[in-house]
């Protein structure tokens, strides 16, 4: 890492937004963290990093879910790197059924990864930010069913909702040490998790927003002067029922 090189760890970066957001922040010469589970998908992420000529990134493979995981991947970031002013908390699971259809592991398993990871990992980072007296950046990344519940959301909606609770309680902590904390909610985006087929609001695949879009506000909402923190911004399609 060169001199002065601020260091992005971005969790779920092997693959969809979280990829779009580190090749975005990579391409702006930021040493990127890459965190998944999957080791090649990550590997390849990493090999469009190096491609681009931006820092070398490092791959730290782990389940979100496991603190001993979380905390060996904060240690090994520090160890490196001394710092962490970029904390991107976007990996998430997500399953929609019915009540009746959702079991108690998938509800457990979208509260594990999508709040107490962004949780435990957040908690882990911030002594570091403070500690340094520069600031930082949390970047949350939840979704529009964050502020709007559907059918067969009642799991997913209720554990984005609490990051969003989370997140705007979390702002009036740390605001005051200069650390900003942004929660991004995109509507329907052009994913792995639902690639090729209709939005649950009905959004076609082909009028969907894609991951670079969400890479770009992402971005932004870093770029700004450091006087400002835009602390929720909602991301839709401008026209879902465009055609052609």
């Amino acid at each position: 890492m060169k001199k002065g090189n601020k260091v992005v760890l971005i969790t779920g970066s092997s693959r969809g937004i979280g990829r779009a957001i580190a090749l975005r922040f990579a391409r702006e010469g930021l040493q990127t963290v890459l965190v998944a589970r999957d080791t090649e998908k990550l590997s390849t992420v990493a090999a469009s990093v190096r491609k681009m000529g931006a820092p070398d990134p490092l791959v730290f493979p782990l389940d979100l879910r496991s603190e001993q995981q979380l905390e060996g991947l904060v240690q090994r970031v520090m160890e490196q790197y001394g710092r962490i002013d970029v904390l991107v908390n976007n990996a998430g699971v997500m399953f929609l059924k019915p009540l009746g259809e959702l079991s108690l592991e998938e509800f457990d398993q979208m509260i594990q990864v999508n709040l107490r990871a962004v949780f435990y990992l957040t908690k882990l980072v911030l002594p570091q930010m403070i500690k340094r007296g520069e600031g930082g950046n949390i970047i949350n990344i939840a979704s529009l069913a964050g502020k709007n519940g559907f059918k067969t959301g009642t799991g997913y909606c209720a554990s984005k909702w609490a990051l969003r609770g989370f997140a705007s309680s979390l702002l009036q902590e740390v605001r005051e040490h200069n650390i900003r904390v942004v929660t991004i909610f995109p509507g329907s985006v052009d994913t792995e998790l639902g690639r090729g087929n209709p939005s649950h609001t009905g959004t076609p695949a082909a009028n969907k927003m894609k991951p670079e879009d969400v890479a770009e506000i992402v971005y932004q909402a870093y770029a700004i002067p450091e006087r400002v923190t835009l602390s929720e911004i909602d991301m839709r399609p401008t026209n879902p029922k465009r055609v052609g």
